[in-house]
């Protein structure tokens, strides 16, 4: 079956001398994994290995045969040109970081419009704005939405958010987020990327705060494991 679709990058894995395997969020399918044979083995190559770094926006023409094997990339164009993200540490590791978190958390072969929109609104946002320190903070918690556990809010008085329940409670039986944060995590509810990037942390507040946030979603996704990327990313905003 011939599919056309909008893009995400996830992950370019390397594989023999001059192919890729690549991971791809597609608007009409879903997750999906593709063998770019001899992508890097030419210039000329019809498929520019350069087009497939992590949360790249392609227009893309594939072969799906739904077998559960790797899939066919026969066409791929850039849909945003990045003026950013390539060029800045920061964000270089901004991306790796939420294209890691996608790798674990996705995994559905469907259509997901809503999703795939707010992934592409974030990565155009992350490439054209320069208050980014909290970014990351405020794309996960936005993320579990779609992933079904967005933090609970009826009782956001209360002094601590138990990471268990995904609600606010006056205990800390559980794992929680404790007293001295809950007033930074409870800012970044019900704000966007925007409202986000006012909120103020201190370095040290927000490390600790994005290791909570990460526990979070290794307590309600089965397999999901520390990102690699997340102590380059803590150090780059150290």
């Amino acid at each position: 079956m011939i599919v056309k679709s909008r893009a995400i990058v996830i992950s370019a894995l390397k594989y023999g001398d001059s192919s890729l395997i690549v991971k791809l969020f597609t608007e009409q399918s879903g997750m999906r994994s593709y063998m770019l044979k001899g992508v890097r083995a030419s210039r000329k190559a019809k498929l520019r290995s350069g087009y497939f770094q992590p949360l790249t926006l392609l227009d893309i023409v594939a072969r799906h045969k739904d077998k559960g094997t790797l899939e066919a990339l026969t066409e791929a164009r850039l849909l945003a040109h990045f003026q950013s993200i390539p060029f800045q540490p920061a964000k270089t590791a901004v991306a790796m970081f939420i294209a890691e978190i996608l790798s674990q958390s996705l995994r559905e072969e469907e259509s997901n419009i809503p999703l795939f929109n707010f992934l592409s609104e974030a990565v155009i946002w992350l490439d054209s704005h320069d208050k980014i320190a909290n970014f990351h903070l405020s794309f996960l918690l936005q993320l579990t939405r779609f992933l079904g556990f967005y933090p609970h809010d009826q009782n956001p008085h209360l002094p601590f958010f138990d990471l268990v329940e995904g609600d606010f409670t006056d205990s800390a039986e559980n794992t929680v987020i404790p007293e001295d944060l809950i007033g930074v995590f409870r800012a970044f509810l019900g704000t966007d990327f925007e409202g986000s990037s006012q909120i103020y942390m201190t370095k040290t507040e927000r490390r600790e705060l994005l290791n909570l946030v990460v526990m979070y979603f290794k307590l309600h996704l089965q397999g999901f494991q520390n990102p690699r990327s997340l102590l380059v990313l803590n150090e780059v905003f150290n």
